[in-house]
């Protein structure tokens, strides 16, 4: 390995019982700085930056009563993302509505909101419950006029419907760099204007008509008041990536800050809420 080429951590995680635990284990290992994960038939992949990597802080996150895991940690090099993806990434489909397609997937007519993205992360991609639920959310809701911010933007996939779905403005915003690259090509895919930041809640200035937020209980949680300050009256914020005992937490944290609970969605064990200003 070259000095200036990326050196990552790769964990091969184990599984048993597989479902609902490896959605469960992916998202605490993205709470903790692993970027990419990509499934495999008894568990998934996990992918960090060397630098970044604490084997002790990985392993408590791998833990739950009554599942069996096993992991097997080796060093790579910068990993060929995509190449992972057409692997394991199938074409999404959301109510009938909406189809979520790779370019090496074949085309599907009837459709209302075709969208081709080039995946290069598992978050984002509709594969995970929580962005499932957020697309719902955006079905039922006009985006139409209406300035949008995509909150930890990922591939874009949410903020690009937005668009699609008649938004005035779309802006994402996420704290890896390589996100705003994928969003923002994702984003000229599929003929959508959208603008992307790099950074975590510190850079909002603006303000929203909607706010999409689909990030972690904890992210959530120390950037709430952040949001509300961002969100217009009358405005509208989603809420996703959280379990179903997080939701009293969230909900009682936005209600003290003036926002008032319109409703939930649930998948397997996910939850997803939407509050209004």
């Amino acid at each position: 390995m070259t000095s200036d080429t990326p050196v990552y951590i790769e964990l091969a995680v184990t599984v048993s019982p597989l479902e609902p635990f490896r959605d469960l284990f992916i998202a605490q290992l993205g709470e903790v700085g692993f970027e990419s994960f990509s499934e495999t038939e008894t568990g998934f992949a996990a992918y960090i930056l060397k630098e970044a990597y604490t084997a002790s802080e990985a392993m408590d996150r791998l833990k739950w009563d009554g599942v069996t895991v096993s992991v097997k940690e080796q060093e790579i090099e910068q990993v060929n993302w995509n190449t992972e993806w057409e692997t394991n990434f199938d074409p999404i489909e959301v109510d009938g509505r909406v189809y979520i397609r790779a370019p090496f997937h074949a085309e599907r007519n009837g459709f209302e909101y075709p969208m081709l993205i080039e995946p290069k992360m598992s978050f984002g991609t509709g594969h995970h419950q929580t962005t499932h639920m957020m697309i719902q959310w955006l079905l039922e809701t006009s985006s139409e006029h209406c300035d949008v911010l995509d909150m930890g933007c990922g591939t874009g996939i949410l903020g690009i419907l937005a668009g699609m779905r008649g938004a005035k403005s779309v802006h994402g915003i996420d704290v890896d760099t390589w996100c705003i690259d994928n969003t923002l090509e994702n984003a000229e895919r599929n003929g959508v204007p959208m603008s992307a930041a790099i950074g975590g809640s510190e850079v909002l200035e603006d303000t929203y008509d909607l706010i999409l937020a689909n990030i972690n209980l904890n992210v959530l949680l120390a950037d709430l008041s952040h949001y509300e300050k961002a969100l217009r009256a009358g405005g509208s914020i989603f809420f996703s990536g959280f379990y179903e005992d997080d939701v009293p937490t969230l909900r009682a944290a936005a209600e003290a800050l003036g926002l008032s609970f319109e409703g939930m969605k649930a998948r397997e064990q996910w939850r997803s809420i939407k509050m209004v200003k």
